[in-house]
This record gives structure tokens, C-alpha cells and sequence, in this order.
């Protein structure tokens, strides 16, 4: 296990105990700042390195989302105080080999949803927010407050050559799934923050559990992402489905596609699909295609 001296105690020693004996070989690395988790273990993904590792950052100076937009935040403002961390910023690289890829971000979403929430309250009820899903690759609160949002996720593969499986003969046909690896970057606000210059006010943990912090959450979402990872390569999407479908902030609502179209959403397929309801019909979107935008 690796670990630098950053200024906040996080839990590598238990999420290595936790997540080793799933993940062999597994490290947890934690630094004061780098450009961007995602960039660092795609990096050493080229390079050849591919074990699993957890990368945690208290301030990253080029953080990247979906699409190409700037996802920045950490300790910047904290100097060489304990001050609690406005964001957590982490990725999770690990070598996988699903037979199909389609719905890994939503699957991801679902674990990091359940692990902050694992009690959905009921819709319009008094009380915490809903921590909800937005297609493809968004956590939101659902509130009083409004549809704001918690955080973003940002899943990148690299290929990967796997080792020969043991005892299989040289030249035997190659699995139904190429081997690769992937890095399940995730952000999350943690602390509330401003909102100038924002469409939106962005939502906050505090808001979910007061009091809840960094190193907290990163130990609640760690290993069920492991668990959901391990399954979806088994399973696919397909049975994380239902699961999505509760937390689905877009369902039955009117939504703008970034080509100008205009629909209603109508949850996701078993392929993680957006279906959206439009003036040509049902179409399937995908996250490769369009983005959406919910109609206020």
C-alpha cells in the first residue's frame, strides 16, 4: 500500500484491508495535489502499469468531467490546516472484461447513490434530499431546494494486454471480451459551495448527513464500487436497472437534446440507453451521442 502526507487523515489502511483480498495486488495512493486522478492512472495505464489502485486527491489543478468540462476543486484555500475538504475527488483503476460495456457509468452511479443513501426518502417527503441519478453520469439532490447537483462521475478505458490464463495453450482463441482498463473517476461536493456563475446552485453531502466528510464517504463508496465493478463485468447492466430506474431524475420529464430536439424521458433501457419520447418516436440515446438537459 502507498500513501503520501497529506493534510487530511484518510482511511487507506482500511480500505486496503477491505478491498485487497477482492482486488489482489490492490494500492491505495493518496496526494496533496495533481493535475487530475483520471489523467494520472490513464497515464500509468500507457505506461504499462495496470494494477488496481485507488488514487485520492485533496486538490486536483486540471480535473476533468464529461465532454471535456473543467472539474476543479479541493485545498486550495486550506493552507496547511485540518480544515474539512470542500470536494472529494478520487478514481478507481482496475483491469475488467465485461462482454458488454454499455451502462458501466449509470451501474457506477447506483453504487456511489446507494453508499451515501442507502434509504431513498420518499419523493415530496420532509427531510434529507433525495439522492438521485441523472443520465448518463450525474448525482443529484432532489429537494425542497430544487434538482441541483452533488457530483459527476467519468468512466475512460485504455487497453490493456492481460496475461496469458494459466494452463491455456498458446494460440487458443481470445475471450468473448477483451481486457481493459478502466478508470472510474469520481466527484463530489462535499462542503456547500457558491454558486456564481452556475445555472444552478451546486448540492452538497452536508445537505445528505451533516457532518459527513471526505474521508467518510470515500470509505462508504470504496468497496461497494469494487462489488458493483466485480458484478456489472459478470452481468452487465441489465440487473442494476431497477436500481437506476428509482433514482431516476430525468423519468417523465421534459428534456432538450443538445441537437435541438425536444421530448420526455422515459427511464433507461437494459443497455443503460436513455429512451426519450419524441416528435419522430421512441429514440434510444446513448452517452456517446447527446447530451441532455432537463426542461425546468
Amino acid at each position: 500500500m502507498m500513501s503520501s502526507t497529506p493534510v487530511t487523515r484518510w482511511p487507506a489502511e482500511a480500505l486496503w484491508q477491505t478491498v485487497s483480498p477482492l482486488l489482489p495486488g490492490f494500492t491505495v495512493e493518496v496526494l496533496p495535489t495533481i493535475d487530475s486522478t483520471n489523467t494520472e492512472l490513464m497515464r500509468r495505464a500507457r505506461a504499462g502499469r495496470c494494477e488496481p489502485t485507488l488514487l485520492v486527491a485533496e486538490q486536483q489543478t486540471a480535473g476533468r468531467g464529461r465532454l471535456g468540462r473543467v472539474w476543479q476543486g479541493g485545498a486550495a484555500d486550506r493552507g496547511a490546516t485540518a480544515a474539512p475538504l470542500p470536494s472529494l475527488m478520487m478514481s478507481l483503476g482496475l483491469p475488467l472484461a465485461p462482454r458488454d460495456w454499455s451502462g458501466l457509468s449509470l451501474a457506477v452511479g447506483v453504487s456511489v447513490a446507494e453508499s451515501l443513501q442507502p434509504v431513498l426518502p420518499p419523493p415530496g417527503a420532509a427531510g434529507p434530499a433525495r439522492v438521485g441519478l441523472k443520465w448518463p453520469n450525474d448525482l443529484w439532490l432532489s429537494g425542497a431546494a430544487g434538482d441541483r447537483k452533488l457530483g459527476g462521475i467519468l468512466v475512460e478505458t485504455a487497453s490493456f494486454v492481460a496475461p496469458q490464463a494459466a494452463g491455456s495453450a498458446p494460440g487458443a482463441a481470445a475471450p468473448a471480451s477483451t481486457a481493459r482498463y478502466v478508470v472510474v473517476g469520481i466527484g463530489l461536493n462535499v462542503l456547500p459551495r457558491s454558486g456564481e456563475g452556475l445555472s444552478l446552485p451546486p448540492a452538497s453531502l452536508q445537505e445528505v448527513e451533516p457532518g459527513l466528510d471526505a474521508p467518510t464517504a470515500l470509505l462508504r463508496i470504496v468497496p461497494a464500487l469494487v462489488g458493483m465493478l466485480q458484478g456489472f463485468e459478470l452481468y452487465g447492466f441489465g440487473p442494476v436497472q431497477p436500481r437506476f430506474a428509482l433514482r431516476d431524475v430525468l423519468r417523465d420529464r421534459a428534456v432538450t437534446l443538445s441537437d435541438g430536439q425536444a421530448g420526455t424521458a422515459h427511464g433507461v433501457g437494459d443497455d443503460g440507453a436513455l429512451l426519450v419520447h419524441t416528435a419522430g418516436g421512441m429514440q434510444a440515446i446513448t452517452s456517446a451521442e447527446l447530451s441532455v438537459r432537463p426542461v425546468a
